[in-house]
């Protein structure tokens, strides 16, 4: 296979579907997303199969436990595929709203409308249910999608694709408006990533590297974050009970994603008392400690937080603590150290709360909250592509409005500028 020229085939027919599917009314972009949802409910002997081949593969190539659980498709995380695509078909279609309309003093009126981007490619790791979750969210914002899965997932994203075809079919768009790249050739990443005259924007998921090379290499815009290097700050007004709530739920309720507690600050006048509570209850859920001086004089017993814990997304059982002196230490520790994802003040005191998310420049910005509530589903997206660190376009967590854009339209009556 000649990669380039393949890529290059992909890309237009993209480019040609991507019209077809902007045009699309609301009821035929949702008939398209049920049609995947039968099929995909009809198939299931045939997706158990094809995983069947990428499992014992992976098996055979050595991957760990973890890749091989994230690689396979259960009956139960096939019907959440099915429900997810039913679940976005009943959310609100942002293409074609129309805001802001208001009269200028020359007589006409201008506003601005949701548009979709045009073609997303979307490059992910290892879970072939991200197909149907990218491919779903991207029709129903009325965008074309390239997906690039992972080699080791390729006979299930296939079949995965093959699904989506059929539904697409069946509601009358063209099956070119969601293609799987059906080469495991990593060059073909690096031709989707370089073809900014029919692609729009890229959104890659997956590791810290596979971020950094998109990043660094891509020729259209990135849609993307690199780390989840999230805090909580105790304040000296917080309530204890919230502050031990919030903080072990923020590290413990799940160890390995993009919004989990990798640094605790704490504010140096209730250090003495909340830390004692917080780390019991972390030795109870295996969580290694690593403290500040202060916070080893009054813990005992745990290792020593170096310049790099500040700088570390652990995505494991790990928690650095640091002992700082007020509001103003721990921004600016936050906006040192930060990825820029999530953090969250504990406080009691409405004019702090105020300035930190005033002040804390991240995505989401919290008072009184675990981070783990960083989520499209969780903030009434209904569901999302990813989360993003930029400050362009899209921030946050990524849902059908982040794949659209905005255009001004005006209307006159014959108004001319004078």
């Amino acid at each position: 296979m000649d990669i380039e020229q393949y890529m290059q085939g992909v890309g237009r027919r993209a480019r040609a579907a991507s019209r077809a599917v902007a045009r699309a009314n609301s009821g035929v972009k949702n008939a398209a997303l049920l049609a995947i949802a039968d099929a995909l409910d009809h198939a299931r002997s045939e997706l158990e199969a094809e995983n069947a081949r990428d499992l014992a593969q992976a098996k055979e190539n050595g991957l760990d436990a973890a890749m091989l659980d994230r690689l396979e498709l259960t009956p139960a995380r096939v019907d959440s595929m099915i429900e997810g695509l039913r679940q976005v078909a009943a959310l609100p279609d942002p293409v074609g709203v129309i805001s802001d309309m208001a009269f200028q003093p020359s007589g006409i009126q201008v506003g601005r409308m949701r548009v979709p981007l045009g073609v997303i490619g979307i490059i992910y790791e290892s879970r072939p249910n991200v197909t149907i979750d990218a491919a779903s969210l991207c029709l129903k914002s009325g965008n074309a999608t390239i997906l690039r899965g992972g080699s080791e997932a390729i006979h299930s994203n296939q079949a995965i694709a093959a699904c989506v075809q059929k539904g697409l079919k069946a509601a009358g768009l063209p099956a070119d408006a969601v293609q799987v790249i059906e080469t495991t050739d990593r060059a073909a990443v690096g031709h989707l990533i370089a073809m900014p005259e029919y692609v729009d924007v890229i959104v890659p998921r997956g590791g810290k590297g596979l971020i950094e090379r998109i990043s660094r290499d891509a020729r259209v815009p990135v849609i993307k974050h690199l780390d989840g290097i999230c805090h909580v700050f105790i304040d000296r007004s917080a309530d204890p009970d919230k502050a031990h709530r919030v903080t072990v739920n923020a590290k413990t309720q799940r160890y390995g994603t993009c919004n989990t507690l990798e640094t605790l600050l704490v504010d140096a006048p209730v250090a003495e008392a909340v830390l004692p509570g917080l780390a019991h209850a972390f030795s109870d859920a295996g969580v290694e400690l690593r403290g500040c001086e202060q916070t080893r004089s009054i813990l005992g017993g745990i290792k020593a937080a170096t310049e790099e814990d500040w700088r570390t997304e652990y995505l494991a059982p790990i928690l650095a603590i640091k002992i700082v002196d007020g509001l103003d230490e721990a921004m600016e520790h936050i906006n040192t150290y930060s990825s820029q994802h999530t953090d969250s003040i504990i406080t009691e005191d409405y004019t702090r709360a105020r300035r930190f998310i005033a002040e804390v420049d991240s995505a989401s910005v919290m008072v009184n909250a675990s981070t783990r509530f960083a989520d499209g589903f969780e903030y009434g997206l209904g569901a999302e592509i990813g989360i993003s660190t930029d400050k362009l376009h899209a921030r946050g967590p990524v849902g059908l409005e982040g794949l659209t854009s905005q255009k001004y339209v005006v209307f006159g009556d014959g108004h001319i500028r004078r």
